[in-house]
């Protein structure tokens, strides 16, 4: 099996150090090269394992009409609320300090 790498050319190389705005005179451009040809190669390793599946097949469909109804329920009165903890104070519950003052 002939493994043919892919390399970039200098154009691609000028082109991703305007993005990175990267100043050709003050990086290492063969080393620059050889990083990107490597992840370059590592997408090619990738590619090998990909598939053309459509990935929402992976999960099965829910049918709407199998789901719950939904239902209002009473919810709890604040008299009853404030029978549960005495640190009730204006339609809220104190708690306990989590964090500490450094935090």
């Amino acid at each position: 099996m002939s493994e043919e790498k892919r390399k970039i050319d200098e154009s691609t190389l000028d082109a991703l150090l305007y993005l990175s705005r990267l100043s050709p005179e003050c990086t290492n451009l063969a080393v620059l090269k050889e990083q990107v040809d490597q992840i370059v190669g590592y997408f090619d390793i990738l590619s090998e394992y990909t598939d053309n599946e459509n990935p929402y097949e992976a999960y099965p469909a829910t049918d709407s009409e199998k789901l719950r109804e939904d239902e209002i329920v009473q919810g709890l009165d604040i008299p009853d609320v404030k029978k549960m903890s005495d640190e009730f104070l204006d339609g809220y519950f104190r708690v306990p300090k989590v964090l500490g003052e450094g935090a």
